[in-house]
């Protein structure tokens, strides 16, 4: 295929936040009595909007929003800056750059995660195109954001690869109709394939991009 566009996840894909999210979490939610460990946020939480979450497991909670601003902010207090992007995704995101392939971010988070994660991995100035699942009629795992993003690229999903590392990310990019490539941050092969990637990576240096975008192997 001819790749007209890179689309990027950002939490576990372009860096592991995972374990940042899981804490803050378990801190907040054990006075409310939801013991999170990894097994629970795996399964409950990754990839999912908060509010989301919030709905089928405190669905008393007066004020949903105000709550998952307040994990956002704590997560924000607590990413280290800087912090390591994934290996090789630098290379990847300035070698596109330069051959003026156009890029997004498109994510679940809210925006003020997103400038910050980027900011903390050096890459703030390499997205001009940043498309937040809250601000879209429908987040992942509808297809609604990575439609968004395409269409603000003006390119036709089936030209864009969109990495993802969620089930919730996958289903949404495939169902846009995008290549997907799943990045194995915390889920095997066989789980990325059967929530729709179409190829899976260890990381950015994983020799398998080479051929997908036609780039000379380091």
């Amino acid at each position: 295929m001819t790749v007209r566009a890179l689309l990027f996840d950002l939490d576990g894909t372009m860096l592991d936040t995972d374990p940042i999210h899981e804490a803050v979490f378990r801190d907040l939610l054990a006075p409310r009595g939801i013991a999170v460990d990894r097994a629970f946020y795996m399964e409950a939480i990754h990839g999912r909007l908060n509010v989301d979450f919030f709905a089928e497991y405190l669905p008393d909670e007066p004020d949903p929003q105000g709550l998952s601003e307040r994990k956002e902010a704590e997560f924000r207090d607590r990413l280290p800056r800087p912090y390591p992007a994934a290996p090789g995704a630098a290379r990847l995101i300035r070698e596109a750059a330069a051959r003026g392939t156009p890029m997004a971010v498109v994510t679940n988070a809210m925006r003020l995660n997103a400038e910050a994660m980027l900011e903390a991995i050096g890459l703030a100035d390499a997205f001009a195109t940043i498309v937040v699942g809250e601000e879209c009629a429908r987040a992942k795992p509808h297809p609604a954001p990575y439609l968004a993003a395409c269409d603000a690229l003006r390119v036709a999903p089936g030209d864009a690869v969109a990495f993802e590392d969620s089930p919730s990310g996958l289903a949404s990019a495939a169902a846009a109709g995008c290549r997907v490539v799943g990045v194995r941050s915390a889920l095997t092969d066989a789980a990325l394939r059967a929530a729709g990637a179409h190829l899976t990576i260890r990381d950015f240096e994983d020799p398998g991009l080479d051929q997908l975008l036609e780039r000379t192997p380091t």
